[in-house]
C-alpha cells in the first residue's frame, strides 16, 4: 500500500495567511512600512524573547531533575494514573511523560507560568520518545497541547497583581468567572482533540506501516527499574542529617509565613497579595529542594544536569519562535487586527463583551504580552469597572495558543501538528464566550 500523502500543517497555513494578508492589507492601507518595521523587530524580539527563556528553562528543567532523581515524577504518575490512563492511552502509565505533564498543569493551575513551560517541554520531549512519526504529532501530544492551552486556572496570579496594583477593592473578583470559563474551555479542547484524533483513518494507517501492529507487552513498559539507571549517579543515601535538615528547614519556613502574617496589617491582605504575588515561587523552590535532601539527591549536579537540557532545547525553539513572532506583529501593524476588530465588535457585544475588550480577545491566541499589556491598560484605566471585570478575567481563561504550538512543537521539531490548533482555538473560543457571559450573569454593578 502506497504511504499516504502529508497533509498540508495547519501552522502551515496560518503562517502564509497572515504573512501574505498582512503585507496585502498593508499596500491597501498604506502601511508598508509599518509592516516592514515590524518584521524587522519582531525577528529581533523573538531571539531576545527566545535568549530569556533559556534562563528560565535551565533553572526550572535543574528543578525538575531533582524531582526526578528523587522518585517524585513517579510518585506523581502512579497518583493519577487512572484519570491519566484514560486521557492518555497511548502513554505507559509510569513513562516519564505522565508525571511531566501533571507538574505542567499543576503549574499551569496555580498561575506559574514561568514554572509550567519547562514542565511543558519537558512532557513534549518524553511524548517524542514514543513516536512513532517523527516531525508528525502524536494523538498524544495534541491531547496534551489542548489541556495546556485551556488549563483550569485556580490562581490567575499575574492578572490578580494587576488588578491589586492598580487598586482595585475586588482584585479578586474573577476568580470564579475564570474557573468556570476554563473548566468549559478544557472540556470542549479535550473533546475535540480527543474526538479528532480518534478518526484520523490517515494517522492510523502511517502508524500502523511505521510500527508492528503487537509491539509486545515490554514495549509499554517504563517502571522504576528501567528509569533508576539514568538518574543514579545523581542519588546517594540521605542519611539522618539530610532528612533532619529538611524537617528543620520546612518548620522554619513554616515560622516565619507564620511571623509575616500575624504581624502583617491583616490576614487576607497577606494570603492574597503578598503570599500569593511574592512567596509562592520561591516556597515552590524550598520544598522541591526539601524533598531532594530528603531522598538524597545530589541537589547542585542535578540542577546543573537539567539545567544543560534545558539550554539545548530553549536553543532549538528560536528558529519556530522567530517565524510565528513575525507573522503576527507584521499582521497587527498592517491594521488589519483592527479591521477585524471592528468587523467583530457588534457580534461580541450580544455576548457581554465590551468593544474595548474585543482587541485583547483577538490578540491573545497571537501575543501574551500584547493581550497583558492591552488588559493592564484597561485595568489601569478604571480598575473596578466592567470593562476592567471582562478584560482580566479572559486574560486568566484563555492562552497564547499560537505561541505555545510554536514553543512546544519546536522542541522537539515536530512540523506537523495536526488537530492541535485546531483543539487550542476551539478552546479558546470557548473560554472567551463563557468567561464573556460569566462576567455578564455575575456582574453586580453599571455596565459601563
Amino acid at each position: 500500500m502506497q504511504p499516504t500523502e502529508p497533509k498540508i500543517s495547519p501552522i502551515n497555513v496560518v503562517f502564509v495567511v497572515f504573512v501574505m494578508g498582512a503585507i496585502l492589507f498593508a499596500g491597501v492601507s498604506g502601511r508598508m512600512q509599518e509592516a516592514a518595521d515590524a518584521s524587522i523587530a519582531a525577528a529581533k524580539g523573538a531571539v531576545t524573547l527566545a535568549i530569556g527563556l533559556i534562563g528560565i528553562m535551565a533553572l526550572w528543567l535543574g528543578f525538575v531533575r531533582v524531582l526526578e532523581a528523587g522518585g517524585m515524577m513517579r510518585q506523581l504518575a502512579r497518583l493519577v494514573r487512572p484519570l491519566m490512563v484514560r486521557l492518555f492511552p497511548d502513554v505507559p502509565a509510569e513513562h516519564p511523560a505522565m508525571s511531566a505533564m501533571i507538574l505542567n498543569i499543576s503549574a499551569n493551575m496555580l498561575g506559574l507560568g514561568n514554572a509550567a513551560t519547562p514542565f511543558g517541554i519537558k512532557a513534549m520531549v518524553e511524548l517524542n520518545r514514543l513516536n512513532p512519526l517523527p516531525g508528525v504529532a502524536t494523538n498524544a501530544m495534541c491531547l496534551f497541547l489542548a489541556i495546556n492551552t485551556s488549563s483550569v486556572a485556580l490562581l490567575p496570579l499575574g492578572v490578580m497583581g494587576v488588578r491589586a496594583a492598580a487598586g482595585s477593592t475586588r482584585p479578586f473578583e474573577m476568580f470564579v468567572p475564570t474557573l468556570v470559563a476554563t473548566l468549559a474551555s478544557t472540556f470542549v479542547g479535550v473533546l475535540v482533540a480527543s474526538w479528532w484524533g480518534r478518526r484520523d483513518a490517515a494517522y492510523r494507517e502511517q502508524v500502523a506501516q511505521t510500527q508492528p501492529v503487537d509491539a509486545g507487552p515490554e514495549s509499554n513498559v517504563a517502571d522504576d527499574e528501567a528509569s533508576e539507571p539514568e538518574y543514579a549517579h545523581l542519588v546517594g543515601d540521605p542519611g539522618t542529617i539530610g532528612k533532619r535538615l529538611a524537617i528543620a528547614g520546612l518548620l522554619l519556613l513554616g515560622a516565619a509565613a507564620v511571623y509575616q502574617a500575624v504581624t502583617a496589617d491583616s490576614l487576607p491582605d497577606f494570603l492574597k497579595n503578598r503570599f500569593a504575588s511574592y512567596w509562592l515561587m520561591p516556597v515552590l523552590i524550598f520544598l522541591i529542594f526539601s524533598y531532594g535532601l530528603a531522598r538524597g539527591v545530589r541537589i547542585y549536579e542535578a540542577v546543573t544536569e537539567g539545567a544543560k537540557q534545558g539550554f539545548d532545547i530553549a536553543v532549538r525553539i528560536i528558529p519556530f519562535l522567530v517565524a510565528i513572532l513575525v507573522a503576527i506583529r507584521m499582521f497587527r501593524a498592517s491594521g488589519a487586527m483592527e479591521l477585524l476588530t471592528s468587523i467583530l465588535n457588534p457580534v461580541t457585544r450580544l455576548i457581554g463583551m465590551p468593544g474595548e475588550v474585543l482587541p485583547m480577545a483577538l490578540v491573545r491566541p497571537l501575543s501574551g504580552s500584547g493581550a497583558f499589556g492591552v488588559m493592564a491598560e484597561l485595568v489601569e484605566a478604571a480598575p473596578d469597572s466592567y470593562t476592567a471585570y471582562v478584560a482580566s478575567t479572559l486574560m486568566g481563561s484563555t492562552e497564547t495558543t499560537f505561541y505555545v504550538l510554536a514553543v512546544y512543537f519546536g522542541a522537539v521539531g515536530v512540523s506537523r501538528i495536526r488537530h492541535a490548533l485546531l483543539a487550542g482555538l476551539c478552546a479558546d473560543v470557548t473560554g472567551v464566550v463563557v468567561a464573556s457571559l460569566t462576567c455578564r450573569m455575575l456582574w453586580t454593578g453599571d455596565f459601563n
